[in-house]
């Protein structure tokens, strides 16, 4: 049985582009990053901080700034730490982050995240977060190189 050529050259197309994902994929890094992030809101809420990636040995600062939607209220500092993932260049890290969550936290507590951007970058954070702050929310948090 004949393949024809049209189906012969969509294959042909589908195995190179699967190697080169794979190939990409193998390829991806990862690195640390250290996040400082402010919020305060009252039913709409903002955020918004700074921190540093570091990756393959060197270091770049980042901002961040986000939006909150839904049950908000108080003000809190957080403070984070942990791995990002699936990387191939320091600017991957940055994009949009979105998230759906609720918490409470009163003076001290713990808070633990995994965010993914539209480029595939893995956020894997852990750390503490200060103040009097409620949720129950859809929020959005942007990470910018400086």
């Amino acid at each position: 049985m004949k393949m024809p050529s049209i189906l012969r050259a969509a294959l042909v197309a589908l195995v190179a582009l699967s190697a080169n994902v794979l190939s990409s994929a193998a390829q991806a890094d990862s690195g640390f990053v250290s996040l400082v992030i402010y919020k305060a809101g009252w039913v709409i809420g903002g955020s918004g901080g700074s921190g540093t990636l570091t990756f393959r040995g060197r270091t770049y600062a980042l901002s961040t700034g986000g939006l909150d939607y839904g049950l908000v209220f108080g003000g809190s500092k957080t403070v984070l730490r942990g791995r990002v993932s699936n990387i191939n260049r320091p600017s991957d890290v940055a994009g949009v982050y979105g998230a759906a969550g609720a918490g409470l936290a009163v003076g001290r507590g713990a808070r633990a995240i995994v965010l993914t951007n539209q480029k595939g970058a893995v956020l894997e954070l852990t750390g503490q977060q200060v103040g009097l702050m409620a949720n129950a929310d859809l929020s959005g948090l942007a990470i910018t190189m400086r």
